[in-house]
């Protein structure tokens, strides 16, 4: 594969209008991780607020990613392992109080699944709390409450010109100390120095060893920028501001036109070839799935033909020893359902539609059977599979036919 790592933003960019992944958007990014492509995740979100979205995507089935806090913390999604993190030194937390004070602005922070905050109703901190799931905290003394290093803190007001100033004024003061900006109009974000999602993205980067002629970033903001040049391949959303968009490589459709799946489909799906299917890779990644369940290991696959094997064992074999059907059906459907994952356009889904099977002979415990199949129709709407399973003598076991419906994604 040409590409490794696919970094998405999400607000604006994964999400639409209504913050919610399309289907035709999770078709893509479920396709390409099977493809051997490891998603990140990169938002100015808390890692709680993020948790959820890389769940829905199934990141940690396939070594995915959570950039949160827009670079303060990278976690492996498998298993929550922080892999990277900055924090805001503590004894800085008075003067950022005392500044919120004295310009009459609200102050918060997050903290595993709650907000701390001096404002508990403000209506911009609800918003935040409610879009992240999280509880709200209220405290009166906000930076004697803190008892902990935050990754940042967040200043809020509806007067925009005064956090203008107070950004301005940040950008001298707290330079090499502490970094500020405007992450919405009236929110001022206050990070540990030199953080922003590609300075992170490049930690991660060197801990993969991937290089970044191999990744794909895709934004909509100005926070976005650093990471889209940092890329091999940068995307700006259709519905980005000018200026994002003269840093990037291309531009996609708008959030709310699919715009992720159609650059992931154009720059990924329609570059893959049955010959680049990183078997290793979907075999290792699908260990969390029924065909890892069974044990399933896919050993060749090609435009035409694809080939797995199943070992006849306790997750396998009915109670007396001997492979059991629906087991051996499953084996059929998940070469089928590959094959036709190989054979269908970007811009199609593969659903299951009939499966039917003869089982002719038995195959004992302690064996691994090996499941052919051929594709027999390519039709514009459906494909037809016939799988047959052998032995490792070459014995047939059973003779299969599957049927795919092929779907445009939507």
């Amino acid at each position: 594969m040409k590409y490794k790592l696919l970094v998405l933003d999400v607000d604006g960019t994964l999400l639409n209008e209504a913050k919610e992944i399309t289907k035709r958007t999770l078709s893509a990014l479920l396709k390409v991780q099977q493809m051997g492509v490891r998603i990140v995740l990169a938002s100015g979100r808390p890692t709680y607020g993020l948790m959820p979205l890389a769940k829905a995507l199934e990141l940690g089935n396939y070594g995915g990613f959570i950039l949160s806090y827009n670079g303060c913390q990278i976690i492996r999604a498998e298993n929550g392992e922080v892999l990277f993190e900055r924090r805001i030194n503590p004894e800085m937390l008075p003067y950022l109080e005392k500044k919120a004070r004295k310009n009459g602005f609200a102050i918060f922070t997050y903290h595993d699944d709650t907000i701390i905050t001096n404002d508990s109703d403000n209506r911009h901190i609800r918003n935040e709390a409610l879009l992240n799931n999280l509880k709200i905290i209220k405290e009166e003394e906000f930076s004697t409450s803190v008892d902990f290093a935050p990754c940042k803190c967040m200043l809020v007001s509806d007067d925009e010109e005064a956090l203008i100033g107070l950004e301005n004024h940040w950008k001298k003061r707290l330079d090499g100390a502490l970094d500020a900006f405007r992450s919405e109009p009236y929110f001022l974000e206050v990070v540990p120095s030199s953080i922003d999602k590609a300075n992170s993205l490049g930690a991660l980067l060197e801990q993969l060893g991937v290089k970044r002629e191999e990744i794909i970033a895709i934004g909509d903001g100005v926070c976005d920028v650093t990471m889209i040049q940092l890329a091999g391949l940068g995307i700006a959303m259709g519905h980005a501001p000018d200026s994002v968009k003269a840093c990037a490589d291309f531009v996609t459709l708008s959030n709310q036109e699919d715009g992720v799946a159609v650059a992931v489909e154009k720059a990924i799906l329609a570059e893959v070839r049955a010959a680049e299917v990183p078997l290793d890779e979907l075999n290792a990644r699908a260990r969390h799935a029924l065909m890892g369940n069974l044990g399933i290991q896919y050993t060749y696959a090609a435009e035409d033909r694809v080939e797995a094997t199943m070992p006849v064992d306790h997750r396998t074999r009915q109670p007396f020893g001997i492979l059991h059907g629906g087991a051996t059906l499953a084996l059929a459907e998940t070469v089928a359902g590959m094959g036709s994952m190989i054979l269908c356009r970007p811009d199609e889904m593969v659903v299951g539609m009939q499966v039917s099977g003869s089982h002719i002979s038995s195959a004992h415990e302690g064996d691994t059977v090996r499941a052919v199949g051929t594709v027999v129709h390519k039709g514009r709407s459906s494909h037809v599979w016939n799988v047959d399973v052998f032995t490792s003598t070459n014995k047939l076991v059973s003779s299969i036919r599957v049927t795919n419906s092929i779907m445009k994604k939507r």
